[in-house]
């Protein structure tokens, strides 16, 4: 199930004699969450009013091409005339009309989501922080925080507090709401009310009863922000996405396959794979053909030769294979590329034998396994530079600069205008100087490289040099440095 998902994330903390604690942390990692999630998030920290103006005249245009709209802001909050204002860091607060006319108006973002053409849309204030400038004006306490909203159709509004009450921050990384609403956002499969509800008991816990949570709500449907893979997938048991729970039955031929397989010995995996019999598998059932194509795929990026060769050969191999079983093999080792044992997406992706699999989508009768795979993977769309299973062919370009030996440097990969060459956090080979170390590589091994860190396979890839490369050119990669997203 593919969902698409935008969200505008804002954290002010630095505002004029005063500094909040804790807003710019919530915001990166709500952004971060909401990322994990699968939103194309646009995140601001200690932003300008007309920052907040352009981001959300950004985050409407991205509204009307997605189903899901968020808006999250941690910082200063306020009602003037009955109406909710958020506070830029340039925000005037010498009196309450300064204040409203340089701060921006929570019912714009409001409306600009009820007009959108999305259908689904969450608001949350982390706004309702003990504010030092609405002391100075002499207000009551009611006209404090924040004011009731009217949440439009198909929209949730949550608040930090209960309407006109306050919040002190937190002592921790995080506010006290936020601490809380991060504690629960990640459970899988629970409805944002049930989630919002565990958020207030937590928040309860939290400061000692001290403050309320609170939500005003007219969703016509169920929203999870943490679909399960079970659900999301839904063809295969839950004992088959987390395959480290898939029971081998003894009395089973393809299950003793799987077990040799699983057994990280050569001598034991090799004649599995190559006397694998296919009368074993059209006897037996989905969960058991995906959990061996798993199998399949891990014994051959640990090289088992007998496993690689299932691979390359699949497609003859397996013509007499019961046509849903097939699929359900294959299903398995595009799966295994990109999840772990426990059914959750790889750190670190298995890609050695990426390409092999990845060949098979020149053939039309593994278009539905392709989409199997591509619409998984479309909820985690921010670790892709284009999701793997799509049927599109991208170009590259390689900028690099010559040395005094003549070899070429790469200084640059770009796709779509940016350079997608980074520093891979978990490296850094650098002299004291600073200098950049390099791998030489010859251009088929360039390519390969470049095609298994993007995730892209060299059937679908172009890769355009600025100087006449040959199959004998030398490429200079730097250590430490990728291209994956």
């Amino acid at each position: 199930m593919s969902r698409r998902m935008t969200a505008l994330v804002i954290g002010n903390a630095d505002y004029p004699g005063q500094k909040l604690r804790n807003t710019t942390n919530d915001s990166e990692d709500m952004s971060g969450k909401l990322s994990e999630f699968g939103f194309s998030v646009i995140h601001l920290s200690n932003a300008e009013k007309r920052e907040i103006d352009d981001s959300v005249k950004s985050f409407r245009d991205n509204l009307n091409s997605n189903d899901i709209g968020l808006f999250y802001f941690a910082g200063h909050g306020m009602q003037i005339d009955g109406e909710n204002y958020i506070t830029a860091i340039d925000t005037d607060f010498d009196t309450e009309m300064d204040a409203k006319y340089s701060s921006y108006p929570l019912n714009k973002v409001i409306e600009i989501m009820e007009r959108s053409k999305n259908k689904t849309n969450i608001i949350i204030l982390d706004a309702c922080r003990n504010n030092p400038y609405e002391r100075a004006w002499h207000r009551a306490p009611g006209q404090r925080g924040l004011a009731p909203v009217f949440a439009p159709k198909g929209t949730i509004v949550a608040f930090a507090t209960s309407p006109g009450e306050v919040a002190g921050d937190g002592a921790g990384r995080n506010g006290c709401y936020t601490e809380a609403l991060l504690k629960h956002i990640s459970s899988p499969d629970i409805p944002i009310e049930e989630m919002f509800k565990r958020v207030r008991n937590s928040l309860s816990v939290i400061t000692k009863n001290k403050q309320t949570s609170w939500e005003h709500t007219s969703l016509s449907g169920d929203f999870f922000f943490n679909i399960s893979l079970v659900n999301t997938i839904g063809k295969y048991r839950k004992e088959s996405i987390a395959d480290e729970l898939f029971h081998i039955k003894t009395d089973v031929e393809l299950h003793s396959v799987i077990s040799n397989l699983k057994s990280h010995d050569w001598y034991t995996q090799n004649p599995a794979a190559r006397n694998l019999k296919i009368e074993d598998v059209n006897s037996s059932d989905a969960d058991s053909a995906f959990v061996l194509g798993r199998n399949i795929y891990q014994a051959a990026c640990g090289s088992a030769n007998g496993a690689s060769e299932f691979i390359s050969g699949f497609r003859d191999r397996t013509q007499d294979m019961d046509v849903e079983l097939r699929s359900s093999v294959f299903e398995g080792m595009l799966f295994e590329i990109f999840f772990n044992s426990k059914g959750e997406l790889r750190e670190n992706f298995k890609t050695s034998k990426f390409n092999k699999v990845f060949e098979y989508q020149q053939y039309s009768e593994f278009d539905e396994s392709f989409k199997f795979i591509s619409d998984i993977l479309a909820t985690y769309q921010n670790r892709f530079h284009i999701i793997p299973g799509k049927d599109r062919d991208v170009s590259v370009d390689v900028e690099t600069r010559e040395n005094d030996s003549g070899e070429r440097k790469v200084i640059g990969v770009y796709l779509g205008g940016l350079n997608l060459l980074r520093e891979d956090e978990d490296f850094g080979f650098y002299e004291d100087d600073g200098e950049v170390h390099y791998e030489a590589l010859r251009k088929s091994a360039f390519e390969r490289r470049l095609s298994e860190d993007m995730l892209i396979p060299s059937s679908k890839l172009t890769i355009n040099f600025d100087f006449e490369a040959d199959r004998t050119s030398k490429i200079l990669f730097p250590y430490g440095y990728t291209v994956a997203k």
